[in-house]
């Protein structure tokens, strides 16, 4: 009897595992693509990469601009819809740039990391770095937020979203702050590997 019914849901373990890896990444506007047609944003040129190498994910856009971690929490049940496998977490930058209280800005990122915890859905979190003039102590407490928040929750962690490309004047649009298409390319380029564990972690899972 156990025999058969191992043969039998085999099928439905094959199914469950090609079917395509939902990811939604969740941010502001560095995930929203301000001042970029949708189709050069992160969530797009991130599918494509990843399509590229022969993985089959959806990747949604769930960026608003000006969103902090707080706008990100409060908006989170209706950003990530069921049957999500995986979400990208960037915010912090705009609490950081309106020097928000780090401590705000954890408990936010805890909250939103715990909800989607509850609900099964692997997490890969981009850190952020701070500005200088906010201070070493602003810095090295704002900092620590995602580093701690990963290790402490088993998630992945992308060290600093815009490695790379923060400060290169080529890279980003006349404010300085937001990436230009190919500033895109090159957060896709560097960050592409720890999305692949994400999609392999889903995998795993599923067919544990």
């Amino acid at each position: 009897m156990a025999l058969a019914l191992a043969v039998a849901m085999r099928p439905l373990a094959a199914a469950a595992a090609d079917r395509p890896v939902r990811i939604v990444a969740l941010g502001d506007s560095l995930t929203a693509g301000l001042g970029l047609p949708a189709d050069q944003a992160f969530p797009a040129k991130l599918e494509q990469a990843l399509r590229a190498k022969g993985l089959a994910v959806e990747v949604t856009n769930a960026g608003v601009s000006g969103d902090t971690a707080s706008s990100g929490l409060a908006r989170l049940d209706w950003s990530i819809p069921e049957g999500t496998d995986a979400v990208i977490v960037e915010l912090g930058a705009n609490d950081m740039l309106r020097g928000i209280d780090p401590k705000i800005t954890r408990r936010a990122l805890e909250g939103l990391v715990r909800r989607l915890a509850d609900r099964r859905v692997a997490v890969l979190l981009a850190g952020m770095r701070a500005a200088p003039n906010l201070g070493p102590d602003y810095g090295r407490d704002f900092e620590a937020i995602y580093s701690e928040l990963a290790a402490r929750n088993d998630l992945l962690l992308y060290p600093f979203f815009l490695d790379g490309v923060a400060g290169e004047v080529e890279l980003n649009q006349r404010d300085g702050l937001h990436p230009t298409a190919a500033g895109v390319d090159a957060i896709v380029a560097r960050i592409l590997p720890k999305v692949e564990e994400l999609v392999s972690r889903v995998r795993d899972k599923r067919v544990m």
